[in-house]
């Protein structure tokens, strides 16, 4: 561990390998979304891809890159970010790699609130953010009241989270029935997780989550969060305000997952994946925060990068891909707890 003190008395911790590997993830997310870019009717080579973001490029290759491309790859980096992060903090906070919005619920609350705006008004991008956002919100207080005061972590939460997640797929099949048919259609292809078609309209709110509330998680509550993960008599004992911690990253939390699925749908298993793999190559305990953030960027954008490139002629879903590949990482890591006991 380094420790590095500013001339005004301010003294900042990190770990060499944490910080490595977060620059490594970012390199590849950066990288896939430049790859990204260039592919398509149009191709472009990265080279010219960087010289149109950086102003020199023609105008044609403005309009490609800057007003039809970069808005999708933006779109993706943010999304698979705030679902990085907001997966470490929910596995933290239960102190169990299954403690991730999938899991818990919290996706299928935001898609609960998506599908409510789409089949009963129709709304457009303002309004299925702030459905997604109020969806997710809800079923947390759900959530929380049904696990109870000294309920907010383990086990009990993730069953309860587990049930609720099963009430709200079915609701969410009931509100599928209820919507003319372009809304419908328009319903499944968003609850599959796509990138297709987005704009700065759909990256601003998640965008704009990660500015105010990325800083309150990695900074303002991440020693914070290191403590809580050894107990709430070890973290009391520190001085850790526990109960308004634990609130205040749950709503960050939430909010950041609600946001991303505003953005590209609930997209399946990138919570569950990025903190653990990031804890595996940082090889350091704690949550890792900034790590599973540059990792959810880096899976979700080489996942829309696959998805492009997987079937030629035919574009997948971005969630197709994530669902396909989380869903084996999630019984490997199902049996590898039963083998261990803690399941």
């Amino acid at each position: 561990m380094t420790v590095v003190r500013t001339p005004g008395g301010l003294s900042f911790r990190f770990r060499g390998r944490a910080l490595a590997v977060a620059a490594a993830c970012l390199a590849v997310a950066l990288g896939t979304g430049v790859l990204l870019i260039g592919s398509g009717d149009f191709p472009m080579s990265p080279a010219d891809v960087v010289r149109t973001l950086l102003g020199r490029g023609s105008a044609a290759d403005d309009l490609i890159v800057n007003r039809l491309r970069l808005p999708r790859v933006a779109t993706g980096l943010a999304a698979g970010a705030a679902l990085g992060l907001a997966g470490a903090v929910f596995q933290s906070l239960v102190r169990n790699p299954l403690g991730s919005p999938d899991v818990l619920g919290f996706s299928q609350g935001a898609a609960t609130g998506v599908l409510a705006v789409i089949v009963l008004t129709g709304g457009g991008t303002a309004a299925v953010a702030a459905g997604a956002a109020g969806g997710g919100l809800a079923t947390g207080l759900v959530v929380l009241a049904v696990a109870g005061r000294h309920g907010a972590h383990g086990q009990r939460l993730i069953l309860i989270g587990i049930g609720v997640a099963a009430i709200l797929t079915g609701v969410n099949g009931y509100l599928l029935t209820q919507a003319r048919i372009v809304d419908a259609a328009r319903a499944v292809l968003w609850l599959t997780g796509s990138l297709d078609g987005r704009d700065w309209a759909d990256a601003a709110p998640v965008l704009g989550a990660l500015a105010v509330l990325g800083p309150l998680v990695l900074v303002g509550c991440g020693r914070a969060l290191r403590m809580l993960e050894m107990g709430d008599d070890a973290a009391h004992g520190l001085g850790v305000p526990i109960e308004r911690v634990r609130l205040v990253l749950l709503v960050a939390a939430v909010l950041l997952t609600s946001l991303a699925a505003a953005a590209a749908g609930p997209v399946a298993f990138v919570a569950l994946t990025a903190p653990q793999l990031a804890r595996r190559l940082t090889r350091t305990p704690g949550p890792n925060l900034l790590s599973a953030a540059c990792m959810g960027a880096a899976l979700l954008v080489a996942a829309d990068f696959a998805a492009q490139r997987a079937f030629p002629g035919h574009q997948l879903p971005v969630g197709v891909v994530t669902g396909l590949l989380g869903g084996g990482y999630l019984v490997w890591l199902l049996v590898t707890q039963r083998k261990t006991g803690r399941i």
